[in-house]
């Protein structure tokens, strides 16, 4: 019994040593510390000195420029572009006219009917008011019929053989596609041209002969 109270009598001994022992080794590497930055200082000359205050004071400055810049940019786009969501959105105003126009003139029923041609007409000018407003609003249309593919602003859904025009011209608008300022609202979905199988399969020939 005195043995195993002697180890606990110990062991809460060590237990209450130990968070000395750590507070002690803190605190003389801290004194530490402090000694080698005072040593430091020492050893700078009052112009050292000067010259260190204002290497760290133009760092200051130039941190709290760029985060300023920051700030603008951010304030900048979400002026510019806070309605580029809305804007997306509000697009399909446009492809559900297109697709009543569509559905109305295939219809075999209306076709050469006055109502159709009155339906059509208002249609038309919701079309144009709807573009009007965009177009206020820094949104247009990109335009690309007869113009050659571009990558950034078109996208190729199928290709048409044409042998009048040149490979990669944009012969078929699918859906418009539209711009807000300097960014891509949506791409435009286009059929290009390309050449004729025959004429690709004679040049082949001739090229074997």
């Amino acid at each position: 019994m005195e043995k195993e109270e002697n180890k606990t009598n110990t062991e809460s001994q060590k237990t209450h040593e130990d968070p000395k022992k750590e507070l002690n080794e803190n605190s003389k590497t801290d004194e530490a510390a402090e000694e080698t930055e005072k040593e430091k200082i020492k050893e700078l000359s009052p112009e050292e000195r000067i010259l260190e205050l204002e290497d760290k004071l133009a760092r200051t400055f130039a941190e709290m420029e760029n985060q300023r810049r920051r700030f603008e940019k951010e304030r900048e786009d979400a002026y510019e572009y806070g309605g580029y969501s809305f804007a997306k959105e509000a697009l399909s105003l446009i492809d559900n006219l297109e697709r009543s126009k569509q559905v109305l003139e295939n219809d075999e029923k209306l076709k050469g009917s006055e109502a159709l041609q009155k339906t059509l007409e208002h249609l038309n000018i919701i079309n144009k008011d709807l573009i009007s407003i965009f177009e206020k609003n820094n949104i247009k249309s990109i335009e690309s019929l007869n113009k050659k593919l571009d990558p950034n602003l078109h996208q190729a859904m199928m290709e048409i053989e044409d042998d009048t025009k040149e490979p990669g011209t944009i012969i078929q608008e699918i859906q418009k596609g539209f711009t807000i300022k300097d960014r891509l609202l949506r791409p435009s979905l286009v059929g290009v041209s390309k050449k004729t199988a025959k004429k690709d399969e004679k040049s082949e020939k001739n090229k074997e002969n």
